[in-house]
């Protein structure tokens, strides 16, 4: 069977990354190694195996696809949560940048975060349809 093992999302600053993602969304590292000029950092989420990958987004190529993300306001990654309105709270005091509140789309919730490394990211809940529990209630 075929999984997802890592992902990346391009970063304007390595540790400035890691620090975000680790420090205020929670993720842990599973990778931190020194390659000489450049970082090899992947974190995962509590309980999760897929890496994500803090990668450089120096490259022209880079640069080119995320300038291309934000400028439609696109999110670069999607993120889950139980409970989206508890998590924009604890964001927001923490003082993350949210360019969307959660909003209701159809069976989701949604709010759109800046990751402070040149990104936007989307945390979602799936919402309860007539008659239903959310899923992971």
């Amino acid at each position: 069977m075929i999984r997802i093992a890592m992902t990346s999302v391009y970063v304007d600053d390595e540790e400035r990354a890691h620090a975000f993602y680790g420090d205020v969304l929670g993720f842990e590292t599973r990778t931190n190694l020194d390659l000489g000029g450049a970082r090899f950092i992947t974190v995962v989420a509590p309980g999760q195996d897929v890496e994500l990958l803090l990668e450089p987004g120096d490259s022209p190529l880079a640069e080119q696809y995320r300038r291309g993300l934000r400028e439609a306001g696109l999110p670069c990654i999607v993120l889950g949560v139980d409970d989206l309105r508890a998590e924009h709270e604890r964001l927001s005091a923490l003082g993350v940048r949210f360019t969307q509140p959660p909003t209701e789309h159809g069976p989701v919730l949604s709010a759109v975060l800046d990751d402070t490394v040149g990104n936007l990211v989307q945390l979602t809940q799936p919402l309860a349809r007539d008659g239903e529990a959310a899923p992971g209630s």
